[in-house]
């Protein structure tokens, strides 16, 4: 009966779970933001060039 979670720390075990999604996902948004960001610079650099 030790091992069994507690109401109480399911619900922060469940917590600690989102924050690290929410997180994650926020992470996640910010490389693919930057990467999309990197191509555009990178794409502008390279019409310039040929035009």
């Amino acid at each position: 009966m030790a091992d069994k979670d507690t109401p109480r720390q399911k619900a922060k075990t469940e917590a600690s779970r989102e924050d690290r999604l929410k997180a994650a996902l926020k992470a996640n948004l910010g490389r693919r933001k930057a990467q999309a960001k990197a191509r555009t610079v990178q794409s502008d650099g390279n019409e310039e060039s040929e035009g």
